[in-house]
């Protein structure tokens, strides 16, 4: 049973405005905005929009609810794929950490860096730039995805080859619990034994436990250069075997490395998104790679490692970036993946992951089993090789409505997450649970996990007034 709203709209809005000035809450039309995620799979209507302007108000906005049993929504940037930043029921509250923008401390000399939790991606990349260091988060939704957010969903994105996600380079957070307490825990220190690692119980959390509102992060030297190319493979197995083969000749100058079907360019081409072809020739399947090289690193280390690949007959053609034009077109054909789809037709979407030899495997027969299902339906994997994190989206036939369509998304959803689970995978790799992912997560994950996730949501937010139905039933 989902609980019912405790409190009238109005009453709502008079509380939140009391606690944080009116001028700071949304209703109506100017919170419409909140209530809907970018895909439109998930809309409902919150109470209000609060829009807090220090820890203190998001302080004084968890003591209210907690006290009055209303239901709170942490939002970010809204970039989420799986529900999990706007409400799954009536009578909750959206509290958009958007004003919380403040840049704490910049130590270049030690590589830290201090960010309130709605300062977005990009910007955190441009303060790191600015010192020449590298803050190593990058996605397709960098300018809009905040800190929080991707702290609470614990963010990939296309150099977790070299970096990891984004919880390995995070040193701390500052998070208000369900009560207002907050929770102090901005370490600038890289080894910290002390106890539990606490930053960890928050981080892909999906705001179930408390809201970030700060953390520090590491940042990394800069690279000097940036050597990219896309390169023509035959097969998904092909890919894996030049995976191999980079990280053989490069080490960790390998930084980038992601699968693309040919189906992506030309979707790009003729939803004009890209204004050229950035490949060398026709393939199948692409790998984009890149070496990030520093000042002891000889230019030319790529073109190189795929002389040897050529040799070796795990290539077949590639197009090496002479230029940072060429090197945006290729990054913006990758990144123009999302919207492309969007433009052509409806599609049932997989974030997953596989051990990365794997990989082949679950291309293959997902493909073929989803084929069966669907007759007509269009198969398009792509994503991160070095990690086994693929993308695994189908778009429907052509001259199919909607709903036929959609009407076969749980067959298409049991057909996936089956082949996953016999290679040994995961159902969510980078997008976290939300609301799409609840049921499937009790289905897939230990009985023992999941007693202890309930434990731990049971002893800091004991009234579920966090993101209820996210992550967790209830």
């Amino acid at each position: 049973m989902r609980d019912e709203p405790k409190t009238e709209p109005k009453a709502v809005a008079e509380a939140l405005a009391g606690l944080i000035g009116a001028g700071n809450v949304l209703t109506g039309a100017a919170a419409a905005a909140h209530f809907e995620e970018p895909r439109g799979l998930y809309h409902q209507k919150a109470l209000a929009v609060a829009t807090p302007r220090s820890v203190a108000d998001v302080q004084k906005l968890l003591a209210w609810a907690n006290g009055a049993g209303v239901k709170i929504v942490p939002q970010g940037g809204n970039t989420g794929l799986v529900g999990g930043q706007v409400p799954d029921r009536a009578g909750e509250v959206i509290v958009s950490l958007r004003h919380l923008r403040d840049v704490r401390e910049v130590d270049a000399e030690a590589g830290v860096l201090i960010v309130e939790a709605g300062l977005t991606v990009a910007e955190a990349q441009r303060i790191a730039e600015q010192r020449g260091l590298l803050f190593p988060l990058s996605l397709g939704s960098e300018g809009s995805a905040q800190i929080g957010g991707v702290l609470s969903t614990n963010a990939g994105g296309v150099n977790v080859l070299a970096y990891g996600n984004t919880r390995d380079f995070c040193l701390g957070i500052e998070a208000v619990l369900a009560d207002g307490r907050l929770y102090q825990g901005l370490s600038p220190l890289r080894k910290d034994n002390t106890g539990y690692s606490l930053r960890n119980l928050f981080i892909g959390a999906e705001g179930t436990l408390g809201i970030i509102t700060a953390a520090s992060f590491r940042l990394y030297p800069r690279p000097v250069l940036f050597e990219t190319a896309l390169v023509n493979v035959a097969s998904p197995a092909e890919a894996v075997r030049l995976y191999e083969h980079l990280r053989a000749a490069g080490g960790n100058r390998l930084t980038s490395i992601e699968l693309l079907p040919r189906f992506a360019i030309e979707l790009e081409l003729k939803h004009e998104l890209i204004e050229r072809d950035p490949s060398a020739s026709m393939s199948p399947w692409y790998v984009l790679c890149e070496f990030s090289l520093f000042g002891a690193d000889a230019p030319g280390a790529l073109a190189a490692a795929l002389e040897g690949a050529l040799e070796k007959g795990i290539v077949t053609d590639a197009a090496i970036a002479e230029t940072l034009g060429h090197r945006a077109l290729m990054w913006k054909m990758r990144e123009a993946i999302s919207e492309c789809q969007t433009r052509e037709a409806d599609s049932i979407k997989h974030d997953v992951s596989v051990p990365v030899a794997a990989v082949p495997a679950l291309i293959e027969e997902a493909i073929a089993s989803v084929v069966k299902l669907v007759p007509g339906i269009r198969p398009f994997a792509f994503g991160h090789m070095g990690d086994g994190n693929i993308h695994f989206d189908f778009l429907q036939p052509v001259g199919m409505e909607g709903p036929p369509f959609r009407s076969q998304e749980a067959e298409i959803h049991a057909a996936v997450y089956g082949v996953v689970a016999k290679l040994g995978g995961s159902v969510s790799a980078e997008h976290g649970i939300g609301q799409m992912k609840v049921h499937l997560l009790e289905e897939v994950k230990d009985p023992v996990a999941l007693e202890m996730m309930r434990a731990l949501k049971r002893a800091l937010d004991p009234n579920n007034i966090l993101n209820p139905g996210k992550v967790l039933r209830g």
